[in-house]
């Protein structure tokens, strides 16, 4: 008899575990899905590094201020607009769209840069 038990609990075990597999509920929502790609863009001594960033579109570019002294990063067609940026703040902007994004800092006009997003292949 427990025979009979311990081999319906293993058969029991062995159906869920396959559907568990499969993507059933049990599964973590995030256990197969891509993480987006990120990339980073610093601050420092009155520049952005690199001042020339190429990316693949759904990139999240994160700008981090290691400065003494506040900047932002702002577009020059304003789709992307950071507040005054304090040392080691940062603001963070998805790229969608393929294109070449030129920005600069509001506080300091002549350090400028670039984003060249591009399509997915």
């Amino acid at each position: 008899m427990l025979i009979a038990i311990a081999s319906v609990g293993l058969l029991g075990f062995g159906l869920l575990s396959s559907v568990r597999g499969q993507g059933g509920t049990d599964a973590p929502l995030t256990a197969d899905q891509p993480s987006l790609p990120t990339s980073a863009v610093t601050i420092d001594n009155f520049s952005f590094s690199p001042a020339s960033i190429t990316v693949p579109a759904g990139t999240t570019l994160t700008w981090t201020n290691h400065d003494d002294i506040p900047h932002t990063v702002v577009s020059d067609d304003q789709k992307f607009k950071s507040k005054a940026l304090d040392t080691d703040d940062k603001f963070s902007f998805t790229f969608t769209e393929p294109g070449t994004y030129s920005y600069f800092c509001s506080i300091h006009p002549k350090m400028v840069a670039k984003v060249v997003v591009e399509g997915t292949k």
